[in-house]
């Protein structure tokens, strides 16, 4: 990651000058009503070529209860995929009401991420699902009591049978729930559209909003399939987010908490802004509620610079043009 290798001011200088980089390339292109060839943010793809089957059987295991230690709790609960794969709350809520201690980031375009949760504690989505189900406030379960569930209900024994030529497994209920979680991507939403060389799929504020959002440098941190979720870093690289005056909890010092290393104190997985419109409240502790506020909070302490009401209105104009929707089978 770059700012390893540089200062604060180093890396806030270096951001701005990719930013400003981008943005005349893009705005040469502009001037021609043609698309650059290469852009920061490329489409997500329509077609990944996933087996089906697993993916309905790991769509009944995400949204079942059952897997759960008391039956109400489902993988669902945290990512609703009719509310853009979050559960729209700051902190989730497991069984029995307990929270937990950070913000449930969205399934949606999850595959595409580098590592998975806040802290990047896991490479794959096979690793990341014992994590909740064994999560004392979380699902709070066992691997013995999953299986020997779904090893006692008929369709289940029968699917896993089928697909997998054995007994429900550990390894095989992480693959088909990896697997349906790998079919969750929101492909041909308004800017991927625009992307592939329709001009009129976007306006004139978004288009303005993606000319700054590169020439402020949000763009350093925020590209790729996914606007993100491909490195780590510190929240408050130019300016301090916590300091003497603010109470830090153990959620709040990220990577430090894996690796005890002073570097990766306050530092996270960079998420996706895919879907980002719709899914508030942001940050790791879902501290702030609106997309304008988080966009000025990144300006300030990431960037170090403090932005108009209208700079930050046409930037929020070009995020919402990252929904998409989830084409289910």
């Amino acid at each position: 990651m770059l700012s390893h290798y540089f200062n604060n001011l180093q890396f806030n200088k270096l951001a701005v000058s990719i930013g400003m980089f981008l943005c005349v390339v893009t705005t040469v292109y502009a001037e021609q009503d043609k698309i650059p060839l290469r852009e920061p943010i490329t489409p997500i793809p329509d077609a990944i070529g996933l087996d089906d089957q697993k993916i309905i059987l790991g769509r009944r295991l995400f949204h079942d209860p059952m897997l759960s230690g008391d039956g109400t709790v489902s993988c669902a609960s945290c990512h609703n995929l009719n509310n853009a794969g979050v559960d729209g709350l700051p902190i989730a809520i497991g069984v029995k009401g307990k929270l937990g201690i950070r913000n449930a980031p969205t399934v949606l375009n999850s595959s595409l991420s580098f590592r998975q949760f806040w802290d990047g504690r896991v490479a794959t989505l096979e690793e990341q699902v014992s994590s909740p189900l064994l999560n004392p406030v979380e699902m709070a379960t066992n691997w013995s009591d999953v299986l020997k569930y779904l090893g006692s209900d008929k369709n289940y024994a029968s699917d896993f049978k089928k697909i997998y030529r054995e007994t429900p497994s550990k390894k095989s209920v992480e693959n088909a729930i990896a697997e349906f979680e790998r079919s969750l991507l929101t492909p041909n939403g308004d800017f991927d559209r625009y992307l592939k060389g329709d001009s009129s799929a976007i306006d004139e504020q978004a288009k303005r909003g993606y000319y700054y959002f590169k020439s402020y440098g949000c763009i350093s941190c925020h590209q790729g399939m996914a606007v993100g979720g491909n490195l780590y870093e510190k929240l408050g690289i130019v300016k301090p987010y916590y300091d003497e005056t603010t109470m830090v909890t153990e959620p709040d010092l990220g990577r430090y908490n894996l690796t005890g290393e002073d570097e990766h104190k306050f530092e996270f997985k960079v998420p996706s802004l895919r879907n980002v419109a719709r899914t508030a409240p942001y940050l790791h502790d879902g501290s702030i509620a609106s997309l304008e506020q988080v966009v000025a909070i990144m300006a300030e302490y990431q960037l170090g610079r403090e932005l108009s009401s209208e700079h930050i209105d046409d930037i929020v104009s070009f995020l919402e043009t990252l929904n998409g929707d989830v084409d289910e089978k």
